[in-house]
């Protein structure tokens, strides 16, 4: 197939520059890899910028009311588990209204494919600040600088028990593109964080990655059964370090032909490693000071990109639906009408017929 099949006739009317477009284009291609038919993609979406994204594509689309959307993707999964569907969302509807929605679709396990578009900002509504806005960060609705410390979403869909993480960036399309059609492919409840820009309210918010200078420096893009090596001349690995001192596990730089470094395996059930590799890079990510200034931490590990988590588990739909044919099976009523035949039935005569 290709990506022009799942384009919409719809004007796109993301701002220019916006990080959306390219999530758009490379959403597009993805669906094309995976061969699945446009009328078998439903995607659901709730309100801002990243959820007019049903609206750009030839699937069928539902942009539903803000923070909503996880709740009616389960329900279209689950009422038509043939579907492939995918949830719109971003930071503010999925992290803060949504943010019930989103935690529990990810403990169910519902087999949705969710793009959590990350620009640290609410965009549409005008430039507040939202759940993943660093602390200190100035805006419209924090003008003296918010005091509140910001989600990190890797920790709540791990904390959920999530079945499987990506990361990407809106510039790099090749890895975009890898990341959903992996996240199509995992039966379960799929969360790909799309790192954009929002040229207009929070320019730059990614630049220490998106940077075509820095960012083989401070990201890895992390594949299955490969090593984790990265840098401009993949001349740096990262390897397993233990502190005796409090019983921790922490990541560390090595050289990249040193043998501690580590093979990923995004198919390891137990979660630590995973979790110390979506956390990754994080403290060092640009923090907005009161002031406005920004400063950048020099730890050296960068952040991860790619597939980090994707293990398998029963699914919501595939349980739901299992434990209602069981149910059936054992039932002596089929349908309607024969369950209404099993209750006590009366017939009355008509008073009037007697006069």
């Amino acid at each position: 197939m290709e990506a022009s099949q799942f384009k919409s006739d719809q004007y796109v009317r993301f701002c220019p520059g916006c990080g959306d477009h390219a999530i758009c284009m490379a959403l597009q291609k993805a669906m094309a890899q995976t061969g699945i038919p446009t009328h078998q993609v439903a995607v659901i979406s709730g309100i801002g910028c990243s959820s007019r994204m049903p609206h750009y594509l030839n699937t069928y689309g539902f942009n539903t009311i803000h923070g909503r959307g996880g709740a009616i993707a389960t329900g279209v999964k689950t009422s038509h588990p043939e579907l492939t569907v995918w949830q719109m969302s971003g930071d503010g509807d999925c992290l803060a209204i949504g943010g019930n929605h989103f935690i529990h679709e990810i403990r169910r396990n519902v087999d949705l494919n969710v793009c959590m578009f990350n620009n640290r900002i609410y965009g549409l509504t005008k430039g507040q600040y939202s759940p993943t806005s660093p602390k200190g960060f100035v805006s419209k609705s924090s003008p003296f600088g918010t005091v509140e410390r910001p989600f990190v979403p890797a920790e709540l869909v791990l904390g959920a028990r999530g079945t499987f993480f990506a990361r990407t960036l809106d510039v790099d399309v090749p890895t975009t593109v890898d990341c959903l059609v992996a996240a199509q492919q995992h039966k379960g409840c799929s969360i790909v964080e799309c790192l954009v820009n929002c040229v207009i309210f929070n320019n730059g918010t990614h630049a220490w990655i998106a940077d075509r200078e820095q960012r083989a420096e401070h990201s890895i893009i992390l594949k299955h059964g490969e090593k984790m090596i990265f840098g401009k001349n993949n001349d740096k690995g990262l390897a397993i370090s233990f502190q005796p001192s409090d019983l921790s596990l922490q990541l560390i730089v090595v050289p990249a032909d040193d043998e501690r470094v580590l093979v990923h395996d995004a198919h390891r059930q137990d979660p630590t490693l995973h979790r110390l590799l979506a956390l990754m890079g994080q403290e060092r990510n640009l923090e907005v000071m009161a002031n406005g200034e920004k400063q950048e931490d020099e730890s050296q590990l960068p952040i991860a990109l790619g597939v980090i988590r994707d293990v398998e588990a029963e699914t919501y739909d595939q349980a739901v639906n299992r434990q209602i044919a069981e149910v059936r099976g054992k039932a002596k009523a089929q349908n309607f009408d024969q369950l209404t035949a099993t209750l006590e039935q009366w017939t009355s005569r008509s008073a009037i017929g007697s006069l």
